[in-house]
């Protein structure tokens, strides 16, 4: 991990009380995620066969990110982009490096099913925010110390509403500075914003919801989400 990520303590004590939602929502977590699991069994090996044909292997992919009071682990996904490729952290769409397969599966968000996986050894949880890279991460700021406090998930609000962030940055001349500078303290902002009122009733809702509107992209309006979650 990069050495500007440091891993913050806790203050203070859990109660008895936020231990034992702690633990309801880790029983959660596990239950969602080897539901995930089973239901989507068929699609983990649909998926790896389809990587496999067209751009051959490996047909999963780990990159380190920063979770919970600033420890790094690594995330699981199916390999979207060609053995290989380098470039910037961020993806755009039309990226060069996002195979035809890769393509398909970063649309339905079907990359993001092995996270399942990362879900179940603990390092994510079924909602929380979305967990960075190292060099975007910026301990010492006021958004990023509360984010941290919290385990990072597979989804959350603000990704959701950032679902098309790959369309928001293609038109972009500098895609990682406007990711870094605009759209990621929006998407903490959003995480914060959710922590103060989150409850199971609105997890269970974003969960459906993510698996919804990836089932149907065309779909998707954020204003209609704000609204189901808010209201």
């Amino acid at each position: 991990m990069s050495s500007n990520v440091t891993v913050i303590g806790e203050v203070v004590p859990p109660s008895p009380g936020q231990r034992l939602r702690t633990i309801g929502v880790r029983l959660f977590d596990v239950g969602c995620a080897l539901t995930g699991l089973l239901l989507t069994s068929p699609v983990f090996v649909l998926a790896w066969v389809a990587i496999w044909i067209d751009d051959g292997p490996p047909c999963f992919f780990c990159q380190q990110r920063v979770g919970w009071k600033g420890r790094p682990f690594l995330i699981w996904k199916f390999r979207t982009m060609r053995t290989g490729s380098s470039g910037p952290a961020i993806t755009i769409a039309g990226d060069r490096r996002v195979t035809y397969v890769g393509a398909i599966l970063r649309k339905f968000k079907l990359d993001e099913l092995p996270q399942f996986i990362n879900v179940l050894k603990g390092d994510m949880g079924m909602v929380g925010p979305r967990p960075e890279v190292p060099e975007f991460v910026e301990p010492g700021n006021r958004l990023w110390d509360q984010v941290l406090t919290v385990r990072p998930g597979i989804t959350d609000l603000a990704t959701l509403l950032y679902r098309n962030e790959e369309q928001l940055l293609a038109s972009s001349a500098q895609p990682e500075l406007d990711y870094h500078h605009t759209i990621l303290p929006a998407k903490l902002a959003l995480n914060i914003e959710y922590m103060r009122s989150r409850s199971l009733r609105r997890d269970i809702r974003l969960l459906l919801l993510t698996a919804w509107y990836s089932l149907r992209p065309g779909r998707f309006h954020g204003h209609q989400v704000e609204t189901l979650l808010r209201g």
